[in-house]
């Protein structure tokens, strides 16, 4: 192993013999499928949202992705991971935005002379406070109104009159119909009242702070508009207070009402299980009819969104006879708020909020209006612009499509390659710990330096795996040869070995389900079979020691220490017993011999180590009888690449499989 370190140094893409990479441009990978398809969905996003033309990088998508798969180790659906990327681009925006006021909201509040509501907080105090009480009231005015791609989860980003600040709500879906994309109410430019709200924060694990669904959401309508006096004249004016039936009500027919708050008023009601609290809303009608509307419970912090003088329009309200209401009144009925009434507001400007005062300049205004690209518009790549510094080093963490071997060039940083591991080498005769990993795509082959800040950090890893680095660098050496270097502590730096994932064979839109048959030993990614063990064929199992730190064997030196295989260094005191294990692979077409080790093993033989080494010797020989036909979901990579060999194996071995994940199907 220690004779090839010469001939590693300046090797690049550009010398590797064409005959190498034959036969290794496969048919798609099923991971990078599904990358596209996500990312042509946030693109989808972006133009809805009207925001920057390019969208998302490649790059950050994989790590996203990656990211998500990682934290949900028994599996992701696409909807899991195009909600997961649709909300971080959106915090994404939001963080790379200035703190600016939208000039959305500029151009309303031209036309806004209510004074706040008694309980009005501002999104800006939400943020420095990182807290929001459920009877605070909202006042705020809808900046987007997007579905998460791949759900039918709607999404509204909210702003206010008084902050700089945005937040996004995540909508009740008893207004999923008003916030239809194409015709619904709830879209930009509309006021809301909302109240009764939980605050998502950060440290739950998004960026940045949310809000959870609310049933209590008023929608303000303007009679000055020509949509809403169409909408209050066509749904709200045939209905009058007189026109209700008790009879009508009670074989299921409803009322959309309009009517004038009077007044509000708490009551207390001796329920069952105690005290039942209750807020009373008188409204007139235009006839003079006087109905109360009753909010019970939770539901009393309703009334903070309204005021009186306000004219409501309840749409369905639930109709209840005045006995059943257990209030005091002389009406035949009385209103709740139902599972199905919607309100809207049509609030009141008092004479004293119509006075004018000189305001003083306003420095947040925004430096680029909201919708810069038509509904039609399509979005196209034709020229990226991307930082560059005085050196001429350009910065590629925003490079919105993959970055492969051949497009490899000097002063280039931020790089992002996703390849499988063909060689992989411990540079022992470096003061630091480097180790140099040999990486091919389908365009080429290339080694890069791996400058680790102590010690090899990133777990199992061998040939044959398919990895994902970020934060890669390329530099021309004094022999004019490309140099590409990662460091554990640099910018943006990351490292996935997307073949050891629980998630994967848990996540079917991730991989490509098939036969031992069909698999290709070319192919450079991770094939996912169902299969049933066959110890009977062949079967070897031994317990060995391995380093805890990368999970490859340890060998005793003559001297008596304990030497790591892979990392190359005295591990006595970081070790732990394993699995060494050979066996049988079948399904119905065919029959493979594998190998694995680590909690691969263990998953498979259903059993630790330590208490195999505990079984008597008679039934450790019997044990493979008890695995005989149980059947696993495997993740299988080809561990023999260019004549090459991992260290866990023998040269002469015949193997050509490395299961790297298993799961039991129940």
């Amino acid at each position: 192993m220690e004779n090839r370190h010469n001939n590693i140094e300046g090797v690049s893409s550009m010398d590797v013999d064409e005959e190498e990479l034959k036969g290794k441009e496969e048919e798609q990978d099923p991971f990078l499928e599904f990358v596209e398809y996500a990312r042509s969905e946030l693109l989808l996003l972006v133009d809805d949202l009207n925001g920057d033309v390019s969208g998302p990088g490649w790059s950050w998508i994989v790590s996203r992705i990656l990211k998500t798969c990682t934290a949900y180790s028994s599996g992701v659906t696409p909807a899991i991971l195009l909600a997961e990327l649709a909300q971080a681009w959106c915090e994404q925006r939001r963080l790379g935005a200035p703190k600016k006021r939208l000039e959305l909201i500029n151009q309303m509040k031209k036309n806004h002379r209510r004074t706040k509501l008694p309980n009005t907080v501002t999104i800006d105090s939400i943020y420095e406070k990182n807290f929001l009480s459920l009877n605070s009231v909202l006042e705020a005015l809808i900046i987007d109104a997007f579905v998460l791609p791949g759900t039918n989860i709607h999404m509204l980003t909210l702003g206010d009159y008084w902050s700089s600040n945005i937040i996004d709500l995540y909508l009740h879906r008893r207004f999923y119909d008003s916030a239809n994309l194409q015709s619904g109410i709830l879209n930009k430019g509309r006021e809301v009242l909302l109240t009764g709200c939980y605050l998502r924060t950060a440290a739950e694990g998004s960026g940045y702070p949310r809000l959870l669904p609310t049933e209590y959401l008023v929608i303000v309508l303007d009679e000055n508009q020509d949509d809403d006096a169409m909408l209050l004249g066509a749904q709200f004016f045939s209905d009058s207070f007189s026109s209700i039936s008790l009879d009508a009500v009670n074989k299921g027919a409803y009322y959309s009402l309009y009517a004038r708050i009077e007044s509000i008023e708490s009551a207390e009601t001796q329920g069952r299980s105690g005290i039942l609290q209750s807020k009373q809303v008188t409204l007139v009608d235009d006839d003079s009819v006087r109905l109360k509307f009753l909010l019970w419970g939770e539901q009393i912090i309703l009334a903070n969104l309204f005021r009186v003088g306000s004219m409501l329009a309840l749409d369905k309200p639930y109709i209840e006879s005045s006995v059943e209401c257990d209030t005091d009144t002389s009406e035949e009925f009385c209103l709740e708020y139902g599972s199905a009434t919607q309100l809207y507001l049509v609030p009141c400007i008092q004479q004293e909020e119509q006075v004018c005062v000189t305001l003083t300049p306003n420095h947040h205004q925004s430096s680029r209006p909201l919708s810069l690209y038509g509904p039609s518009q399509s979005l196209r790549f034709s020229q990226v612009s991307l930082p560059c510094d005085s050196h001429g080093t350009i910065d590629f963490s925003n490079y919105p499509l993959r970055s492969f071997v051949a497009d490899l060039r000097n002063k280039m940083t931020s790089i992002s390659l996703y390849g499988v591991v063909t060689d992989i080498i411990k540079e022992d005769n470096n003061p630091e710990t480097v180790f140099s990993l040999r990486i091919a795509d389908t365009s080429g082959v290339i080694w890069a330096k791996l400058h680790f800040a102590r010690f090899w950090s990133l777990g199992r890893l061998s040939l044959g795996h398919t990895v994902f680095i970020s934060g890669l660098s390329c530099t021309t050496s004094k022999q004019k040869r490309l140099e590409v270097s990662w460091s554990e502590n640099g910018v943006g730096a990351s490292f996935i070995n997307l073949s050891c994932l629980p998630a994967l064979i848990n996540s079917s839109c991730l991989h490509k389900l098939s036969q031992l048959s069909d698999i290709s030993n070319q192919t450079s990614y991770a094939q996912v079979c169902q299969v049933w063990l066959d110890p009977m064929e062949y079967y070897y199992v031994n317990t060995r020691f391995s380093h805890s730190l990368c999970g490859h064997f340890v060998k005793k030196m003559p001297s008596g220490f304990l030497e790591c295989s892979f990392c190359l260094v005295n591990c006595d005191v970081e070790i732990v017993r394993t699995f060494h294990l050979k066996i049988t692979l079948a399904d119905k077409s065919t029959k493979v011999l594998a190998w694995c080790t680590g909690q691969t093993a263990m998953d498979l033989l259903q059993i630790s180590p330590e208490e195999f080494c505990e079984l008597p010797e008679e039934e450790q020989v019997m044990y493979p009888s008890s695995l005989e036909n149980e059947r696993f979901m495997v993740s299988l990579v080809n561990c023999k690449w260019d004549g090459r060999v991992t260290d866990d194996l023998l040269p002469e071995d015949l193997i050509l499989w490395e299961i790297t994940r298993a799961c039991k199907c129940e």
